[in-house]
């Protein structure tokens, strides 16, 4: 299993997954075809979580994401946060800037649907 490094354009993420246990996405995620941006990176974490890291860190920037890369990451995190039932340790930071209610709230919601705990952490 390799890492996953996908430089970010107009419509899609920043993407570093790593092995090592930390996995992040910054910029905006608006691809036109979600499902064949996604798809990608969700085998990826389907495979990691197989045998994943004993802590895994996950880092979510995003400044804005459509509602079909809104269901992609909450498969992302649905998946991960999946792992603690085996008893590994997720830690999610969601990001967000400085009056983007918008962006909090989702993060809100996912923390809400997916029963876990996540870092809201604020920048300007």
């Amino acid at each position: 299993m390799e890492d996953i490094i996908i430089e970010s354009t107009k419509k899609t993420p920043n993407v570093d997954f790593s092995t090592n246990g930390r996995i992040r996405m910054n910029g905006r995620s608006t691809p036109e075809d979600a499902g064949g941006f996604y798809v990608l990176l969700l085998n990826w974490i389907y495979e990691y979580c197989k045998n994943p890291n004993q802590t895994t860190v996950v880092d979510i920037e995003l400044e804005y994401f459509n509602s079909a890369s809104a269901k992609y990451i909450l498969l992302i995190l649905r998946e991960l946060v999946n792992v603690t039932d085996k008893g590994y340790k997720v830690e999610i930071n969601w990001h967000y800037e400085v009056g983007d209610d918008d962006i909090l709230e989702r993060g809100e919601y996912y923390a809400s649907i997916l029963d876990t705990e996540i870092n809201f952490i604020e920048f300007e």
